[in-house]
């Protein structure tokens, strides 16, 4: 099974593996969410969408379904 952004849970981490950008706005792309970044769940509003993310020190905001199309490897909270 791939782990999506989606998949993530509050306070966990993970590593942007693969970016489908034909589903993937170019604006998220331009704030960072490419292919080796280090993102992390901050917080998720009520209903689970939409997720809270700081993507290599940067905060934004993406809907769930956007969240299915980026593709991360979790790691371990230190």
């Amino acid at each position: 099974m791939q782990v999506t952004l989606a998949h993530l849970k509050r306070g966990e981490k993970g590593i942007i593996t693969d970016v489908s950008s034909n589903e993937i706005p170019l604006k998220l792309l331009e704030m960072g969410c490419l292919p080796g970044n280090a993102v992390e769940l901050v917080q998720v509003a009520p209903f689970a969408d939409p997720m809270y993310l700081n993507i290599n020190g940067s905060h934004l905001a993406i809907r769930k379904e956007t969240a299915i199309h980026i593709l991360i490897e979790k790691i371990a909270n230190e």
